[in-house]
């Protein structure tokens, strides 16, 4: 059930993502779009209660509870600015928008890119593991936890990987080539399966 929920609840972000930016630039109407993107937090709301309620009646807690918190957390810290990148790029191309912001390629500037980038992730690993940390403590020490401790120890990773990527700019930032166009890719925000490089922020 809660594997299927997860699911449900990617299909129905997407879902709502596409209509709230169709009404908002086709049908031109922007409240009808703005209020079904704000109807995506509650996906997590819904998320978060059914995983509540099937720990407290007693199902035992296992690696499915664990990708819900995951996936909670990575939607917190994550979600909006897949919003805003989807947002971005449809304004320019259906409603004479700016071209979407290119993230910087070079230098302190892309360093400090990066390091936003890391600073989204963490965040939503950080979520993770504090509703992992509350269903670990909701269990007790007489329950098995062992599958909510191991993501959280995948969180962690999560962390220090973004954290190792960000500093590696820092410490050896890329220079721009000698006589090349220096021109700035797209940032590398795509959607919920990888958000590194999203410039929206």
């Amino acid at each position: 059930m809660i594997v299927g929920l997860i699911i449900a609840c990617e299909v129905a972000f997407w879902v709502l993502l596409a209509a709230g930016l169709t009404f908002r630039y086709a049908f031109r109407m922007p409240r009808i779009g703005l209020a079904l993107l704000l109807c995506e937090p509650l996906l997590e709301v819904v998320l978060f209660t059914v995983t509540a309620i099937d720990l407290k009646n007693g199902a035992e807690p296992d690696w499915r509870h664990g990708l819900a918190a995951v996936y909670i957390g990575f939607t917190v810290g994550l979600g909006h600015s897949t919003i805003k990148w989807a947002d971005a790029r449809v304004a320019h191309r259906f409603a004479g928008g700016p071209p979407p912001v290119r993230a910087p390629k070079y230098g302190t500037a892309r360093a400090v890119h990066e390091w936003k980038v890391a600073g989204r992730w963490t965040l939503a690993a950080v979520v993770a593991m504090a509703l992992l940390q509350g269903a670990v403590w909701y269990v007790g020490g007489d329950g098995d936890t062992g599958s909510l401790r191991a993501w959280q120890q995948r969180m962690l990773w999560v962390i220090g990987i973004n954290v190792v990527i960000a500093a590696s700019y820092t410490l050896f930032p890329k220079r721009r080539p000698e006589g090349g166009a220096g021109g700035k890719p797209l940032a590398r925000t795509t959607p919920l399966s990888d958000h590194r490089g999203d410039d929206t922020h």
